[in-house]
């Protein structure tokens, strides 16, 4: 019955578009019809990447997963730079690492309960994130005494730096499917889809992701404002969760059904790819769509980013998932929104 419920749920999409562009629907009232479009968006995600990975195995399936939904996060980072919104970009880019590594991956963990994490790819990404964030401090730590973080000089600087991260993502991203090659059989259950219908599902699913993701954030832009909330909270918290819901529910469906070496492989990989390819890809694309990109974060996003990793590092270091360490992860993401909301 919730299947088909959430199969049914897909007509929001729609709708929530004909509302946008046809009927001019309110701010308020789309942000709730987006948000809610989500929720099977975010379902069909995570239903496509499971059948995948019965296919690929679950590192690969991360992978997928991680791919199909960072790209509306690329889609929504590119329009945030065409409005000229440069702290919106990177503090959304901030607050996606930080989720998917905290958030993400502890909701996994409580939905999950005990369970194997891969610890061989988990690490090699963890560490990864790492050394994106210490990269980062290049174009960072100029920007932290006098002078705009925005100015031309840095985004020169965060060139050279973008490509050094784009190499490292691409070796990065062949070591680890390696990894999972060498040691996963690709053999599908009796029940999963063929897995040219999951990456068709995969691919109709992202592109609706991104539509709805924009219209909430367009609409979200107008919330803030009228509650009160800054506008660098709304990108590192609101925009960053909201631009990632569908990989989210996608990866707690998946580790509620028992897979938790899958879901906890879809929140690292999105967090890595996040650091490592949508951060140097945005730099780098930036100059096409407005004014350059310099990747000049902030002290809290920057520590923020490390301490997400090294928790993370942490709890899967033993190679299980528990539901205490879930907690504990979703406890120091709340501890991060208060330090945003202080910042």
């Amino acid at each position: 019955m919730a299947r088909r419920i959430l199969w049914a749920l897909l007509a929001l999409t729609p709708f929530v578009l004909v509302a946008r562009y046809v009927l001019d629907f309110g701010e308020t009232t789309l942000f709730i019809l987006s948000a809610l479009a989500l929720i099977p968006l975010a379902w069909l995600i995570g239903e496509a990447t499971e059948h995948a990975a019965q296919h690929t195995g679950a590192g690969v399936g991360g992978f997928l997963n991680a791919s199909f939904g960072n790209a509306p996060e690329l889609i929504i980072a590119m329009l945030a730079v065409a409005g000229n919104l440069p702290g919106v970009v990177r503090g959304s880019l901030t607050g996606s690492v930080v989720s998917n590594i905290l958030l993400v991956l502890g909701a996994a963990m409580i939905a999950g309960g005990d369970g194997k994490v891969d610890t061989r790819s988990l690490r090699w990404q963890l560490c990864a994130v790492f050394g994106a964030v210490l990269l980062l401090l290049v174009t960072s730590v100029p920007a932290w005494g006098n002078g705009s973080p925005d100015r031309h000089s840095l985004f020169l600087l965060s060139i050279p730096v973008s490509v050094i991260l784009l190499v490292a993502y691409v070796v990065i991203t062949v070591q680890n499917l390696r990894i999972h090659r060498a040691s996963e059989r690709d053999e599908a259950g009796e029940h999963a889809w063929p897995l040219r219908k999951a990456i068709v599902w995969l691919a109709v699913a992202t592109l609706a992701t991104a539509f709805v993701s924009e219209i909430l954030v367009h609409s979200l832009h107008h919330f803030g404002k009228s509650v009160g909330l800054d506008e660098f909270f709304i990108a590192v918290v609101i925009v960053a969760i909201v631009g990632n819901a569908a990989e989210h529910g996608g990866a707690v469906v998946i580790a509620r059904r028992g897979n938790t070496t899958l879901a906890t492989e879809i929140a690292i990989t999105s967090s890595m790819q996040v650091a490592v390819f949508v951060m140097p890809a945005v730099c780098l694309l930036s100059w096409l769509v407005g004014r350059g990109l310099p990747l000049s974060f902030q002290v809290i996003e920057i520590v923020t980013m490390g301490a997400a990793a090294a928790f993370a590092t942490l709890v899967i270091w033993d190679g299980r998932s528990r539901r205490w360490e879930g907690f504990l992860l979703v406890g120091v993401y709340g501890l991060a929104v208060v330090a945003y909301a202080l910042s």
